[in-house]
């Protein structure tokens, strides 16, 4: 049998395709709204933490990069303050939109505080967030009911 497919019961023994990703929630395949390629969600990831250091060392000074104490929270705070509001409001964080990229949710309504503020907290306590799931959604997009796509 060739890689990628499985025999079904009742086809009289052909082969069907394995789903792309993204398929069994119904997003397309390519293009705008299919699932974002795991390499543009990194990018992201590294460009809002980049921008959440920089905010919150003009904020706080550098001791947010050296200090024991609150201070060394500071970069996570501002990435969960960052994250969910900008989800909430734009649709993405600064990093998924310079990346192209959106956060939806699947019953096409609006994210809103909450689902982003559940995203955003699991993003910064990092295990949910790296534990995947099918159609690459980590804990995070699975319990708000998300997905990482494209916006081109």
């Amino acid at each position: 049998m060739a890689r990628g497919t499985d025999a079904v019961a009742g086809t009289g023994g052909a082969a069907q395709p394995e789903p792309y990703p993204g398929e069994r929630i119904g997003l397309p395949r390519e293009g705008r709204g299919s699932l974002a390629t795991w390499g543009a969600r990194i990018v992201a990831l590294l460009l809002d933490w980049v921008i959440c250091t920089v905010i919150a060392v003009l904020f706080f000074g550098t001791r947010v990069l050296t200090a024991d104490g609150w201070t060394s929270w500071m970069t996570m705070v501002t990435f969960f303050v960052q994250t969910t509001v900008m989800v909430a409001l734009a649709g993405a964080s600064a990093g998924q939109l310079l990346c192209r990229l959106a956060v939806v949710r699947l019953d096409d309504q609006p994210v809103g505080f909450l689902r982003s503020a559940l995203r955003a907290v699991m993003v910064c306590l990092v295990l949910p967030a790296v534990v995947i799931g099918t159609d690459r959604r980590g804990l995070h997009d699975l319990a708000a009911g998300t997905a990482v796509v494209n916006r081109r």
